[in-house]
């Protein structure tokens, strides 16, 4: 599986499951298309923060194939 927490694996147009903030206790996972990256770092230990096409933000969790 593809680590979400390298920016350098997360890239527009990935299709990915995210999750949101108000969702880290439960762990619910959503998934979409990234349409813009927002973490500047080149690695983040809880997932790479990305906003997608439907607007939704959120940290990647995995990457789907």
């Amino acid at each position: 599986m593809i680590d979400g927490r390298q920016r350098k694996n997360v890239t527009i147009g990935l299709f990915v499951e995210i999750v949101q903030k108000p969702h880290q206790r439960t762990g619910e996972l959503t998934e979409g298309v990234i349409a813009k990256i927002l973490t500047k770092s080149p690695n983040h230990p809880h997932g790479i923060k990305v906003k997608l096409a439907s607007g939704l933000v959120g940290r990647v969790k995995n990457i789907i194939e």
